[in-house]
């Protein structure tokens, strides 16, 4: 007998059925389906521009950016367009702008989750004049992003459907910095709440009341790093008894998917918050076309030189998979 094992057969990946497919490309990211996967073979490119697949447009984990070969804002826009005005659910990472979000409402009416991380480019006047757009909204993140009371004033005035809002920020120990006005505007137009998280938050005793009071319905409430809040006494068993899912400044932020050190007056960080014995008291207060390359493909080295115009008629691809079409046919 021969000492040597037949290899694996590899697995017909493009021969499975529609359905199955399109389901195990609903798991991946905006940025691979479309500077890739939609690449591979004509069926596949025939799943990826099917509306029903941008029903939820995911372009997450993006902190490598500025270092990318991909033009960010237009592939999300032409992922926009592909959902055919049926996006219900979108996630910007590191870079949204004014102009995207403004795309976005406008062909978007639909939206019940809007997702913003990191989006320095999005300004007060830009969420205000976007979301007016978005009146089916039900869950919304504006994490480390630079907004104010106002964007969060006309998120109530414009979302009455709203019921979870995550608005972290970095953590932070310096007790010169004290405010509740995002709490207040959280507490004033917010009154469906039923999950707020507002890691990092510099809110007083005096905000969190106002929280209490005016989203009587909040079962979940995520205060990690409030370093401000000092929970005992009657506000404390008060927060147990009205909320069911309570995060306290101090609990643990092993769970947090974002950099959870905790910065000092002076800038500098600790690992986790759990360094610290306890809290601060402070009672005081259209046109794009399928079939050409606007992604940089070429330059990305994802595509082969002569795969020019992003036309599959006549050409070959670098990466070879039999999907039982022959690439001369016009019909797609």
């Amino acid at each position: 007998m021969s000492g040597k094992t037949a290899d694996p057969e590899w697995p017909n990946w493009v021969g499975l059925p529609w359905d199955v497919t399109a389901v195990i490309f609903s798991k991946l990211g905006g940025i691979e389906l479309m500077t890739s996967v939609q690449y591979v073979c004509s069926s596949w490119l025939k799943i990826c521009k099917d509306p029903s697949m941008w029903r939820t447009i995911d372009m997450h984990n993006l902190d490598d950016e500025y270092g990318m070969d991909f033009d960010l804002d237009m592939i999300c826009r032409a992922a926009v367009d592909r959902s055919n005005g049926h996006l219900s659910s979108i996630n910007i990472e590191y870079f949204g702008t004014d102009e995207l979000l403004h795309y976005i409402a406008d062909r978007s009416s639909h939206l019940t989750s809007l997702r913003l991380v990191y989006c320095y480019d999005i300004s007060d006047q830009g969420l205000i004049d976007s979301i007016a757009k978005f009146p089916l909204l039900e869950e919304l993140e504006l994490s480390y992003c630079l907004l104010s009371r106002k964007s969060l004033e006309a998120v109530g005035r414009s979302c009455p459907l709203l019921k979870s809002l995550k608005l972290n920020r970095e953590g932070q120990r310096d007790p010169m910095i004290l405010f509740n006005e995002e709490a207040l505007a959280i507490a004033e137009n917010m009154h469906e709440l039923r999950y707020l998280q507002i890691f990092g938050n510099k809110l007083m005793i005096t905000g969190l009341e106002a929280i209490l009071n005016g989203c009587p319905h909040l079962k979940s409430l995520d205060l990690r790093q409030c370093f401000n809040i000092y929970l005992e006494g009657n506000l404390k068993k008060r927060c147990l008894e009205q909320i069911q899912d309570l995060r306290c400044p101090d609990d643990s932020t092993s769970d947090y998917e974002f950099d959870a050190r905790v910065r000092d007056a002076y800038g500098f960080g600790s690992d986790d918050s759990n360094d610290f014995n306890g809290s601060y008291d402070f009672n005081g207060s259209d046109d794009y076309d399928d079939f050409y390359d606007p992604f940089g493909m070429y330059d990305f080295g994802v595509m082969s030189d002569d795969y020019d115009d992003y036309g599959l008629s006549n050409h070959h691809f670098d990466h070879h998979f039999d999907c039982g079409y022959d690439y001369s046919d016009d019909d797609f």
